[in-house]
């Protein structure tokens, strides 16, 4: 679902929703063998927030990771704060690692901040890398 205003008490983000979209690869030639969603959460587990030594994966910010009959992906995603400033890179950061497994047709990335990531998201792996427990 997307909004005018990601969060109510947070200002949008500038360049608006828009702006937090990628696009990567192209169909799959009839007969490819599509990937599995080992392989795309593998990929997945590549890209790193910046600020914070666990992969995206981990931490809970993929909502959605769906892999059609074509081997097109479908990601939706979130961040851990409305303000990060990596907010319109980091969609074409895991574009680009997904479109690179063998497999994978197009690949599209949409940042959505309902609901807002919790921590509650994160693995236990990702809350013992954190010092968490």
């Amino acid at each position: 679902m997307e909004h005018d205003r990601p969060f109510p008490d947070y200002p949008a983000p500038e360049g608006g929703v828009e702006e937090f979209k990628a696009k990567r690869g192209e169909a799959l030639p009839e007969g490819v063998p599509v990937a599995s969603e080992e392989l795309v959460i593998d990929a997945l587990r590549t890209v790193y927030d910046p600020e914070i030594p666990v992969n995206i994966y981990d931490l809970g910010l993929i909502y959605v990771c769906d892999i059609d009959a074509g081997g097109n992906v479908t990601v939706e995603m979130s961040l851990t704060a409305p303000g990060c400033p990596v907010a319109g890179q980091m969609p074409e950061w895991v574009a680009e690692a997904v479109s690179a497994v063998p497999g994978t047709g197009e690949v599209s990335v949409t940042i959505t901040w309902d609901p807002p990531w919790t921590m509650d998201r994160m693995t236990e792996d990702a809350k013992m890398a954190l010092g968490m427990f």
